[in-house]
This record gives structure tokens, sequence and C-alpha cells, in this order.
């Protein structure tokens, strides 16, 4: 489950990015309670500055992959940590000097997204430098626990700071600031020697459109991104949703805001621990299947009617959620070529994030006019509609390339949606492309 912590580059990274993630949780609960202090509850404010915060995926996360091909991984991290550092900084200052506004909230809040942008498709691709190819999935699953291990920890600990301090947001703040500082010294400690580079892209026009072409000629990359971009938008806004259920529905404070958001994430650390053991690329009807559980657990967890039950729920639905989130992205990493693996991965993150922009304000006025729990129930509903569409669409995908070998077994096919090598072989032996089959047949 954790041999991928056998490689010392990538140790230092994890250990780091533990403590750094910690201190980013606790940045979103306290600026989440700060939004909520400053509008007097707003549903609609809560969904416009996170919407604000992940906008920026949507116009920079593309450059943030060319520029993951064209540079110095490792290099480009140190300078978006510092960026992202600072602006935590001077969030953490200008509450404790009673001089913030929402809009100055709003402002760094972009700021933040736009520096996300260009990292998380750097730190994505420069995972498989750390580790090499035979343990990248297992690396992805790591991050992944390690994510919800922060997400385990950083909100009880904001949580309890705000209640502490008398509902000051500003220690969380000066907690995450300092944190990246932790990252920064890892990444300047690793032996590059040890590193698994990929060849540097050299500059040349078209680099962000040859991304996208070769994204758009493998299906089975369309098929997760599109899974991604519906569940990113409508099922992953159980931070706005949380929030709203504890203060608007069930009438919490902050500690209990904290608990409930770390109960969600022990079922996403048990879900990313569960998919650390997995070896090979998932195949895409797993995909689907994860997908479709979670939007079912997301719609049950909405009608749950006390504060106890949901946070009972909230246990299998953020285990389901990140099954489903390791599982694309590992689909994703492991059938790009490295040479495309950073602009892929900004698609990827693109469509995986770049929707909340639309969902997060959707939700957002939602809950509000209709209620919090509508949030979820709607939410979970268009995610589950998304899966079954999915699956039937691949299900008749498979159905007719089998007709069609019937009809006309000479015909060569190539089928992107079959995950196993045994299955790709049956494949090949009805397409005429297995050993022994003559290539110079009429037809091919």
């Amino acid at each position: 489950m954790f041999r991928a912590l056998r490689v010392r580059n990538y140790r230092r990274y994890a250990s780091a990015n533990l403590v750094s993630q910690t201190g980013t949780w606790m940045q979103r609960i306290g600026q989440d309670w700060l939004v909520l202090q400053l509008t007097d509850d707003s549903g609609v404010a809560l969904g416009v500055i996170t919407a604000l915060q992940f906008a920026p995926t949507v116009l920079l996360s593309p450059y943030g992959g060319v520029l993951a091909d064209r540079y110095p991984k490792r290099r480009l991290l140190q300078l978006s940590q510092a960026f992202m550092g600072l602006l935590a900084l001077v969030l953490a200052i200008l509450v404790v000097t009673d001089a913030v506004a929402l809009w100055h909230v709003f402002v760094l809040a972009s700021g933040l997204g736009a520096a996300a942008a260009i990292d998380a498709p750097v730190r994505q691709a420069f995972v498989s430098e750390m580790v090499g190819p035979e343990l990248l999935t297992n690396a992805v699953s790591l991050n992944s626990t390690i994510f919800n291990g922060a997400r385990l920890v950083g909100p009880s600990v904001a949580g309890l700071l705000i209640g502490m301090f008398s509902g000051n947001t500003a220690p969380a703040f000066f907690i995450n600031a300092a944190s990246f500082g932790f990252t920064i010294a890892a990444l300047g400690s690793m032996r590059v020697g040890e590193l698994f580079p990929s060849q540097p892209v050299a500059r040349a026009k078209g680099q962000l459109r040859a991304g996208v072409a070769y994204a758009w000629s493998h299906r089975d990359l369309v098929l997760a991104m599109a899974l991604a971009f519906v569940v990113g938008t409508f099922g992953f806004n159980y931070q706005i949703t949380i929030a709203l259920m504890a203060r608007a529905e069930f009438g919490l404070g902050a500690e209990a805001f904290g608990l409930l958001a770390t109960v969600f994430a022990v079922g996403s650390l048990s879900g990313a621990l569960l998919s650390a053991r997995r070896v090979h690329r998932p195949r895409q009807r797993f995909l689907i299947g994860s997908a479709l559980v979670f939007g079912v657990l997301t719609v049950i967890t909405g009608l749950m009617p006390n504060h106890a039950s949901f946070g009972v729920l909230l246990v299998p639905t953020g285990a389901a959620a990140l099954v489903f989130s390791v599982a694309n992205n590992s689909f994703v990493q492991l059938g790009v070529d490295p040479q495309m693996r950073g602009r892929v991965m900004a698609l990827y993150f693109m469509c995986f994030m770049g929707g909340t922009p639309l969902g997060a304000p959707l939700i957002g006025v939602i809950a509000e006019h209709l209620g919090p729990r509508w949030g979820l129930l709607l939410g979970g509903a268009i995610v589950v509609v998304a899966a079954v569409v999915a699956g039937a669409l691949l299900a008749r995908g498979r159905s007719m390339r089998l007709e069609t070998q019937r009809e006309r077994p000479w015909l060569r096919l190539r089928v992107a949606a079959v995950g196993s090598p045994r299955e790709r072989a049956a494949e090949e032996v009805m397409a005429g492309e297995a050993p022994g089959v003559q290539s110079g047949q009429p037809g091919r």
C-alpha cells in the first residue's frame, strides 16, 4: 500500500505535502467561515467565493500544462508554492488588523485560484518524475491519501482555533502561510539524479492545440474527462453544502462544522487507502460505476433528518468520492505519452475543477432559496444521470463493435474502451491483428 514511499524524493515530498495540505484545509475552512461572518450566512456569497477560487482553472490550467511540458517542474512548483504562501499571509494580516472586507477575500481567492491553476497540472505531472511509471498508480493514490489525511486534521484544527479565538480566522491563515515553506524546502532538497524527467518539449506554436487534439483523439480520455466535469461541477461541492447544512439547516457552530468536514475526510481517507492497493490502470466501467455510487450516496446524504445521521452518511459518501477521483486520475495519467502528460493533465484538471465556477454558485443559489438539502439532492441526481448515460453509451459502443466484427471480420478496429491486455488481445484476434494473421489481406 505504501511502496512508493521507498523512493527518497517522493518520501520527502509526501511528508512536506501532508503539512502543506493540512494548512490548505485550515485556510479553506477559515475562508468559508469568514465569508459567512461577513455576509450573514449567505449561500450565494459562499458559492461566489468558491467560483472565484476555481474560475482561473478554466483559463490558466492549459498554460500550466504547457509550462509543465516545457520547463523543469520542480522549479515551477517552488515558485507557485511561494506565491500561494504570500497570498495566505496577506489575508491573515488583513483579518488580524480588522481591515478585511468581502472584496479582499474575493480578490485573494482569485489569486490563489490563479496560482493553483498553474501549480496543479505541474504537480500532477511531477509525480511520475519522482517515482517512475511502475509506481505511478500507487503514488497517485498516496497523494490522495495525504490530501484526505490533511482534510481529516485541517478542518478540525481550524474549527477549534476559530472557536478558541472567538471567531477570529486569522490563526488558520497564518498557519497555512507557514506550511508552504515545508514543500519549498522538500523540493529544494531532492536528489536531481534520482528523478525520472521527461524530455522537455521545445517552445513552438500550437502546443496547446496539439494537447487538445491528442486528448480528443482518445475516446477513453474523453469519457474520463466528461465524467470528471460532471462530478466536479455538481457533485464535489461539499465545502459549500456541509457549511450550509451545519449552520443553516442544523444551527451548528464552527467546531461542529469542522467536525462534519473531518467526518467526510474520514470516508475520503478510507477510499484513498483502498485505492492505493490498485496496481493496474482502472477500467472504464469501474469509473462509471464509482461515479454512480457516489451520486446515489450524495442524494441519500441530503435526505438525512439530523446532523448525527448526516455525519454518518458522510463517511461512505467521502469514500465513494475518492475512489472515483483516484481511479479517474490514474486512468488519465497512465493512458498518455510522457511528453503529453502535462498538457493532458491540465485539460483533465480543467474539466474536474473548471466546472466549479458554474456549479458552486448554482448550488449556493439552490441551497439558499430551496434549502441546503436541495443542493445535495439535485447535485447527486445530476451525477447519477450522467453515469447512467455514460454506461449506456459505453455498452452501445461495444455492442456496435461486436456486431461490426461479426459482419466484417477483416475490419481493423482499435478498441479504446478495453482495459485489460487479455481483452485487447481478444479484440485484436477478432479484428485480424493477432500474431499469425496475414497482414496483407484485402481491406486492411
